[in-house]
């Protein structure tokens, strides 16, 4: 191998292996040692893991990408002013019907493309929806040619059972037995780690909620998963896409639920992360034979903030309203397709308890400020 120029080295697993990529890292750290890398890709855990050399602390920083979040779909879309718009609306201030009404349209536009460069690229340049549809088929076909390079680790068709697992269950805790029956629970657990090791999805673990840090105390058995992008699960959905996408209404009332809350958790996992580190998700569900479930619960400025997700304009809150209960919490946040507001709750659980807390009423494409939210309110 020739020694490469001086300066950063841009290196790119595709069409790699990982013996491959494991090799040109041990290259540069034996024959270079001094020469910045910066190595990137869908099997840069998978080597990592496998590095065989110990690495002095402070030579390996890490960064993370995520996908096009709402506010750069917006901007790739030319919307400025109604990025700034939604950048500046405050609790008690008045958003306006127009701006929330172009606001859901671009939303549901987001939801439907997802946030993949190449697609909102496409879709900005006046794309039709069946090419975006066909550039997010190719993207899963990629991810699903890259399983062979897991060999060694992972049958490929299990791969791909588990990951259409992932998408049937969106909003809902997984289950290891709904998966292909000729998955095993260890092999679809097996290959559930993979998947979150290459990035493709994200784990949602359960917390108990009962102060902070939240990632004190989890039982990841009880964990819900979503994917890198909502994008992708519409690629392996097949949600159909001629001329246009279909309205939110057309999609499958069975789907809609499963799309709020990733669509929702993907904008918090961006808007919670730093380029350093990636954001933590979590969710609660009752676990003494009572039905209950917070669909996601962040910690935000020293706060524990749970966040429901509606995919309509109405819903019942009756964990809700328990949960902020039994954890003695003074804010919670509901997403779903209203115009934003805040307000005050005073109201009885189901079990007669009093309880009162400040409600953040707020339509999903706002999920991005939620972070920033929560500090004006505290």
């Amino acid at each position: 191998m020739e020694a490469p120029a001086e300066g950063l080295i841009l290196f790119l697993d595709e069409l790699q292996t990982a013996p491959e990529v494991l090799a040109k890292l041990r290259w540069f750290a034996e024959e270079m040692p001094e020469l910045p890398v910066i190595a990137a890709g869908s099997l840069l855990e998978f080597a990592l893991r496998d590095f065989e050399y110990s690495m002095p602390v402070g030579r390996v920083s890490f960064a993370f990408v995520e996908p096009m979040s709402f506010p750069e779909f917006l901007e790739a879309h030319r919307q400025e002013r109604l990025l700034q718009r939604l950048a500046e609306w405050t609790p008690g201030l008045p958003l306006g019907d127009a701006a929330h009404a172009m606001a859901m349209e671009f939303y549901d536009r987001y939801l439907m493309t997802g946030g993949m460069p190449e697609v909102v690229a496409a879709d900005a340049a006046g794309a039709q929806a069946s090419e975006c549809r066909r550039l997010q088929s190719d993207l899963i076909q990629t991810y699903r040619n890259d399983f062979a390079k897991y060999s060694g680790r992972m049958e490929p068709r299990i791969l791909d059972d588990v990951l259409r697992g992932v998408v049937d269950q969106l909003g809902n805790k997984f289950v290891y037995s709904l998966v292909d029956a000729g998955v095993k629970h260890q092999q679809a657990k097996h290959a559930l780690d993979l998947l979150c090791m290459a990035q493709l999805c994200d784990s949602i673990p359960h917390a108990e909620c009962n102060g902070v840090p939240l990632a004190g105390k989890i039982n990841d058995r009880l964990r819900k998963i979503a994917l890198l992008d909502v994008g992708l699960a519409h690629a392996l959905w097949n949600t159909p896409a001629g001329n246009s996408f279909p309205r939110w209404t057309d999609v499958a009332p069975a789907l809609r639920g499963g799309l709020a809350e990733q669509g929702v958790a993907q904008q918090l996992r961006a808007a919670m992360g730093e380029p350093t580190r990636q954001g933590q998700l979590f969710h609660w569900r009752r676990e003494n034979g009572r039905a209950g479930e917070i669909d996601l619960v962040v910690e935000c400025q020293g706060r524990i903030v749970p966040v429901e997700t509606k995919s309509g304009a109405a819903g019942a809150m009756k964990s809700l309203h328990q949960f902020m209960h039994d954890k003695s919490l003074p804010l919670a946040v509901r997403m779903d397709r209203n115009p934003p507001s805040l307000q005050k709750m005073e109201i009885k659980t189901t079990l007669g308890d009093p309880v009162e807390y400040q409600l953040l009423n707020l339509p999903h494409y706002l999920a991005w400020r939620i972070p920033a939210l929560i500090n004006c309110l505290q």
